[in-house]
């Protein structure tokens, strides 16, 4: 039976990297953050969850973002949006 929570994460470790980075590592910073809550190695961030993390382009990411997340049964752990 697939488990689901909800997260909020925050990206503040995002605006301590040089401006040209601060997106990519945003995504850096949600990948650790469910390495290490939801105890896998296989993460998939959704498409939607990419977009709203680029939205604002490479050098102004959000301050913290509402998740999804969903851990199937073989491990694997799937990242949406939170509406």
């Amino acid at each position: 039976m697939p488990e689901e929570r909800i997260y909020v994460v925050p990206l503040r470790a995002a605006r301590k990297a040089p401006r040209h980075r601060r997106t990519p590592r945003a995504v850096k910073v949600v990948r650790e953050f469910l390495k290490r809550h939801m105890k896998s190695e296989n993460i998939k961030l959704n498409e939607g969850l990419n977009r709203k993390l680029w939205e604002r382009g490479i050098e102004r990411t959000l301050p913290r973002i509402r998740l999804r997340v969903v851990k199937q049964d073989d491990g694997s752990v799937e990242a949406f949006l939170a509406e």
